[in-house]
């Protein structure tokens, strides 16, 4: 199965899931969306085809089907050759006046753009600043879990990665462990214990690291269409993970860690220490 085929089994496997929690209302119509990355308009659509085709109103009809808009390799060639022959130090805006006012073209700007930047050759403008919308906490327990890790020196002279998978709607903590170096392992180990003890859960939210995502380009977007280990684990599941590009989100991992660092700190100024003490205490202190 190639990989395109492959990610539309996965889509299919995910819609079927948040259907079924729909119908049992569950989740409403906006969260079922919200949930699989899509409008409400086009949630609807698929409700219509999979209740008269089944499955195969899922499929993406367009595969294996060339679009009928696509421009000819000669078109785009001729498009890269003319900005890198004539107007190199222009940026793609600019460029694009010429082109349509010098050179008659037809095109849309965020198609030259779009095709000058796959030629290599469009120069890009100086963005304004990054703007990100604030992500809420979802309404409902069991919708997402956030899995995050904090390298620290829990006792003494010893530096573990302490894992911790919680629920996104109360903070509630389902998994914590300790291990040398956070990895594909320990990301599958919190998942597991949280289909133990809680069920299968929605979606999965977390940072960017190299064993969640691919990002062609460091600290830049991720690669959806090329999962790593664990995101085709995720999507056997049917789970639905999502990038954190929300500082929110980070903070507050980052003051939940907070919490527990001076939890354990406390605890051990008051005479529990020792070999393996640290962990006891935070044991205790994740229970409690």
């Amino acid at each position: 199965m190639d990989q395109t085929r492959f990610l539309q089994r996965v889509r299919m496997n995910q819609f079927k899931r948040v259907y079924d929690r729909w119908k049992h209302k569950k989740v409403t119509q906006k969260e079922a969306a919200e949930q699989l990355g899509i409008t409400e308009r086009t949630f609807r659509r698929y409700i219509v085809r999979y209740n008269n085709e089944g499955t195969e109103g899922l499929l993406d009809r367009r595969l294996g089907k060339v679009s009928p808009r696509r421009a000819p390799q000669q078109e785009t060639s001729e498009l890269a050759a003319l900005y890198r022959d004539f107007y190199p130090q222009r940026n793609v805006a600019h460029f694009y006046e010429a082109y349509t006012e010098r050179h008659g073209g037809k095109r849309s700007y965020s198609w030259v753009k779009r095709t000058l930047y796959r030629a290599g050759v469009g120069r890009r403008s100086r963005g304004g600043g990054v703007h990100r919308q604030r992500r809420e906490r979802r309404e409902q327990v069991g919708m997402m879990i956030h899995q995050d890790a904090s390298t620290h020196e829990w006792v003494v002279g010893k530096v573990w990665d302490l894992v911790v998978t919680m629920d996104d709607a109360t903070g509630e903590i389902y998994s914590a462990f300790f291990v040398e170096q956070e990895g594909t392992w320990s990301s599958m180990r919190g998942v597991r214990d949280v289909l133990e003890r809680r069920g299968i859960f929605s979606s999965f939210y977390s940072d960017r690291g190299s064993h969640y995502w691919k990002t062609p380009v460091a600290g830049g977007g991720v690669d959806k269409g090329n999962p790593t280990q664990f995101g085709r684990a995720m999507a056997e599941l049917g789970v639905v993970m999502i990038p954190g590009y929300s500082p929110e989100a980070r903070g507050r991992s980052e003051r939940m860690f907070e919490t527990l660092q001076e939890a354990v700190r406390g605890a051990l100024g008051t005479g529990d220490s020792g070999d393996g003490g640290g962990e006891q205490v935070f044991e205790r202190q994740v229970r409690s």
